[in-house]
């Protein structure tokens, strides 16, 4: 089973920091995310845990980014 989870990523991190904190709270080894935000940046990141790593593609089309 997969799951999607919307997490709020703060100015300061990067997304490989944030995917690695929710490995450790989920106990799981697979899990993406949709889309990468500059460490400085902070906003919505899109992850992709277990078989819900194969919906990469759903989101692609909805990544837009903004300057």
């Amino acid at each position: 089973m997969g799951k999607i989870i919307i997490a709020n990523k703060p100015k300061g991190k990067t997304s490989y920091q944030i995917i690695r904190e929710f490995k450790k709270k989920l106990d799981t080894k697979k899990i993406g995310h949709a889309g990468t935000l500059d460490p400085f940046a902070s906003g919505v990141l899109i992850l992709l845990i277990g078989k819900a790593t194969k919906k990469f593609s759903t989101f692609k089309p909805l990544i837009k980014p903004t300057y």
